[in-house]
């Protein structure tokens, strides 16, 4: 079997290139793998001591990093490894300082694996949430190295609750122990063999509790809301843009828009800030030279990345984009942790808080036009149902801390 796995991803790494032509995106996962080896002899000496942790992307390593902070803290002397899969990881967090060596993960090759482990040579390996590759795990666990899984989440339609899928539940064999999310995840792991497990819970609840205690405040947020009721909306797709556009440009509520979409490309900015018919500002506008008195407009659009969760602070009502696409919502936590009724589309199912929340009422989920238009006037009308239903959402960040202390106790 690993004879095809290694075919496949061979086939896959002749093909990325190829289609890097084309793609600006695919471009960056293939460029910036070529740096890797040479930044790890740079970075790491043969006697320096490290612990590794790998992330799919930036929400994986949002998750793990209430535990990078604290291990960095439990292990001064060690060098901080981070890995990323993706590159909407890596390009937006390449540059922290939580970790001395940021990195992509080469692709799981054989030969990859060998050279990335005797490189890295660490101590510990974290793997977050999930991604679980054959060949570096393999050669993990032929090296002894702990190798720890934290935040994971298991569903019964995964390969390795499948008759077929003995291959992959050979490589859950390297894992030292399992933190995993939820019960179910457990209950899944223990019909497979697997005892060595944990629920945690997880550790994105410690992150966003960690916001509170944090300087969130924006100057110019300030000046545009200007005490006036504010709707923030993050991380917004085409799909929930256009009905929040028509909202926007048929309310005559007293209310204030900041809108943070997920894809910033000019283009698509322009096209949103023609879509608007309400007085409309940019980010990049700001400091151009351009005499701009932020509360004078209704809508500020958000062209810029990393200030959406100071941005949250701000907010009276929240709307989180990706509820009317695959696979669904964006991250719902850090709303809610500022104690924000949150607004979401209808594909939410595989996201536990999500589902949590819309059962406690937090957080209510639109289909339609219609069920957005009330959804924001009825929250838009009633300060005390705005105040339930952001209480409800602060506590559920409260109650489910502490995911990060479960694991540091047990290592």
């Amino acid at each position: 079997m690993f004879f095809f796995y290694n075919l496949v991803v061979q086939v896959a790494s002749f093909l990325v290139k190829i289609v890097a032509l084309f793609s600006s995106k695919i471009k960056l996962f293939v460029e910036g793998r070529k740096i890797v080896f040479p930044t790890l002899a740079n970075e790491i000496q043969p006697n320096d001591k490290t612990i590794w942790f790998h992330a799919a992307s930036l929400g994986e390593f949002e998750q793990g990093l209430p535990l990078i902070e604290k291990i960095k803290e439990k292990y001064p002397n060690h060098k901080i490894v981070v890995t990323f899969f993706s590159p909407s990881g890596y390009e937006v967090r390449k540059n922290s300082k939580v970790a001395d060596v940021i990195v992509y993960l080469p692709l799981d090759t054989k030969s990859n694996a060998q050279k990335f482990v005797k490189a890295v040579h660490p101590d510990l390996v974290f793997f977050i949430k999930y991604e679980y590759w054959p060949n570096y795990l393999s050669e993990l666990k032929l090296q002894q190295i702990p190798t720890y899984l934290i935040s994971g989440i298991f569903r019964e339609k995964q390969v390795f609750f499948k008759w077929y899928g003995g291959f992959y539940r050979k490589a859950l064999d390297t894992f030292e122990h399992f933190f995993v999310q939820n019960a179910k995840s457990k209950e899944l792991l223990l019909k497979i063999g697997k005892t060595n497990v944990t629920v945690s819970g997880d550790t994105r609840f410690d992150r966003v509790a960690s916001i509170l205690e944090k300087d969130n405040s924006l100057d110019f947020i300030s000046e545009f809301k200007n005490n006036t009721l504010t709707i923030v909306v993050g991380s917004s797709w085409p799909k929930d843009e256009a009905l929040l556009v028509d909202f926007i440009n048929s309310g005559n509520y007293n209310v204030k828009f900041i809108i943070a979409p997920h894809n910033i490309k000019e283009d698509q900015i322009k096209q949103l800030k023609n879509s608007i018919s309400k007085k409309t500002v940019l980010f990049s506008e700001i400091g151009t030279g351009r005499d701009l008195s932020l509360q004078n407009f209704d809508v500020f659009i958000i062209d810029t990345i990393g200030i959406l969760t100071k941005i949250y602070s701000y907010a009276d009502i929240a709307y989180v984009g990706g509820g009317f696409g695959n696979p669904g919502v964006h991250n719902i936590l850090e709303p809610a942790t500022f104690g924000v009724p949150i607004v979401i589309g209808p594909n939410f199912s595989h996201f536990a808080e999500a589902i949590a929340l819309v059962n406690m009422e937090g957080c209510v989920s639109v289909s339609n036009q219609k069920e957005l238009n009330e959804a924001f006037e009825n929250l838009i009308q009633n300060e005390d149902i705005r105040f339930e239903k952001g209480h409800i959402c602060s506590t559920f960040v409260q109650m489910n801390k502490n995911a990060t202390e479960i694991i540091l106790k047990h290592l």
